[in-house]
Parts: C-alpha cells; sequence; structure tokens
C-alpha cells in the first residue's frame, strides 16, 4: 500500500457506498478519474472514502476491488465504517467461543446481502475481512478531520494512544466489544454517533423496522441550546420540544477545522443541491441505498470555510 503525504490536501470525499458501484463509478468519472491502468486515478487529486463500502446493495464485491486498488496504489484513503467493523466482529470468535458479534436474526438480516456476494468465493470473503482491519478509524491532517460517523477529541485521543497507525488490532477486539469499556464506548461512538435515550415511555422504529428506545444526536450542536426533538438527526415525530437533557456538554464548535463524515443517511430534495451543515462540518452520506437517495463528494482544497458548491453528487 502507497502512503498519502499528510500535507496532501486535495481530496474528494466520498460518502457511504453501499455496494452501488454503478453509483461509484459514474461519481469518479464526473470528478475526472480514469481507470486506464486497472484502478482509478486523477492527475491532481486523491479520493478518501469515510467508510460502509458493503452491505444493503449487490454490487458490493466491485465496490470493494475499487476502494482497494485505489487504497493499494495510493489514489485514496478508506476508513473504516461501522458496517466493516461490524462484519469484523461478526467473524471473530471470543475467548468463550461465542462471536464478538450475535448471530441474531437482526445481525444476519444486516449482513446478508455481503455473505450472499461471497458464497461462491469464501476465501476472497475472509480477504476482505482482514483487510478491513487495516483500515483507519479516522484521519486529520494539518487542514481537516474526516472519521465515518463522530468526532469526538476526547475519543479520538483515547483511540490514538491505543490503536495501532489508527487501525483495530486482533488483541483489542475482544475489549472493544465489552460494553462499559472506554475502548467500546470509543470505537461505538467513533463509528456509529453519538445516541441518547429517549424521554421515559417514548419509543420509536427506525427504517429498518427496528424498536429503538435511543436516538441520533447532532453531536456538532450545543445540547444547552436543543430540546429533544432539535437535537435528533433525524425528524422524530415522537420526541417533544422540550429541553434536551444532556449527558455531557461537549460539541463540535466552530472554531475547528472542517470535519467530514457519513452515517447518517441525509436526505434532500430531488432536484435541489445537498448542503453541507455548517461552515466546518459536512456530512457526505446522502442516502443512495434508497430509492431516491444519491451518492455524494464533497471536493476540499483546503479551504477553512467549507462550501456547498463543492458538493458532487450522481444517482
Amino acid at each position: 500500500m502507497k502512503a498519502i503525504d499528510k500535507n496532501f490536501v486535495d481530496f474528494d470525499i466520498i460518502g457511504d457506498i453501499h455496494g452501488h458501484s454503478n453509483d461509484l463509478k459514474q461519481l469518479l468519472s464526473a470528478l475526472g478519474y480514469s481507470n486506464k491502468k486497472g484502478y482509478y486515478q486523477h492527475p491532481e487529486r486523491k479520493v478518501l472514502f469515510v467508510g460502509d463500502y458493503i452491505d444493503r446493495g449487490i454490487n458490493i464485491i466491485e465496490v470493494l476491488d475499487i476502494v482497494k486498488k485505489m487504497v493499494d496504489n495510493g489514489e485514496a484513503i478508506a476508513l473504516m465504517g461501522n458496517h466493516e467493523y461490524n462484519a469484523i466482529c461478526y467473524n471473530t470468535l471470543s475467548t468463550n467461543g461465542e462471536y464478538l458479534r450475535e448471530h441474531t436474526p437482526k445481525n444476519f438480516n444486516q449482513h446478508a446481502v455481503t455473505m450472499a456476494a461471497f458464497m461462491q468465493v469464501p476465501n476472497m470473503y475472509k480477504m476482505y475481512i482482514e483487510w478491513f482491519k487495516s483500515l483507519p478509524l479516522f484521519y486529520e491532517n494539518d487542514s481537516f478531520r474526516a472519521v465515518h460517523a463522530c468526532w469526538d477529541d476526547q475519543h479520538i485521543n483515547y483511540l490514538r494512544n491505543r490503536l495501532v497507525n489508527d487501525c483495530i488490532t486482533n488483541d483489542l477486539l475482544e475489549e472493544a466489544n465489552t460494553e462499559g469499556t472506554e475502548l467500546y464506548n470509543a470505537i461505538e461512538t467513533t463509528l456509529k454517533g453519538k445516541e441518547a435515550k429517549m424521554p421515559e415511555g417514548i419509543t420509536f422504529i427506525d427504517k429498518d423496522r427496528i424498536l429503538r428506545t435511543e436516538f441520533r444526536t447532532k453531536w456538532w450542536e450545543d445540547p444547552k441550546e436543543m430540546t429533544y426533538n432539535s437535537i435528533s438527526v433525524h425528524p422524530i415525530q415522537e420526541l417533544p420540544h422540550t429541553p434536551f437533557e444532556f449527558e455531557s456538554e461537549n460539541f463540535y464548535q466552530i472554531i475547528e477545522k472542517p470535519v467530514f463524515f457519513g452515517h447518517y443517511w441525509m436526505k434532500h430534495k430531488t432536484g435541489t443541491r445537498p448542503n453541507i451543515i455548517k461552515d466546518n462540518v459536512c456530512c457526505v452520506d446522502f442516502s443512495v441505498a434508497k430509492g431516491d437517495g444519491i451518492l455524494v463528494c464533497y471536493r476540499y482544497s483546503g479551504e477553512d470555510k467549507l462550501d456547498s458548491k463543492q458538493l458532487v453528487f450522481v444517482k
């Protein structure tokens, strides 16, 4: 694998792909990347993928082939998403002989399309599970930050000291799957975002028809100024417009360097351009795995103040 210089800033930051290789190829082409040597490259730019390459879509192997070849040839950085992490844990036995990620119907269904894609090539499946372990959980240089779901300085600094080259290692996996440990909390937040408990007696059904008692929160907003309803990443009718009872005052402040992430299934109105969240906060996941979703990229060139005009998308 060829390393990319830490001083390099001209990145095309691409959101969650989830097995949608045709959208990925179309987006890379629109961005000026060509595949003349067996992998996509651009004469002046590189790609940073924010994770979630697998599950949901049907062209998972082709997506992984494109991403891995770009990484191997120094044309891209690929971060780990929660779906890659879940796949590792789904296939890893603990010391007590049980899988780190339980083989429940819910977990099986989430990963079923990926396993089906590799049914005829099980050794390739094992290879990619090992490759996932080489994907860093976050990226930072002097100009910007990138992560799959949440940049929390406390968790990121802890992970810097525990991980190897910002990657999970086999000897950490069991601790990372033990609820209540600092490692568990740091990885869960970094890859899956911050969540809060619903007010007592209130639940909701999520996009996968799962009953939830917790909801995803906007870690880029000041919790002291938010209600339960307004701090939720997605509209949840059941959430009241009462002051949010926060556990931590931490949030991603406007003075911080730009941060990019995916994970959150953002929506945009058909025929309109997607938008950044704040001048220094940008989610690049706009739900390509849904029928009306799009695959999105932010064309970053070192600017301190982000601009929605730099968002490129295909469908």
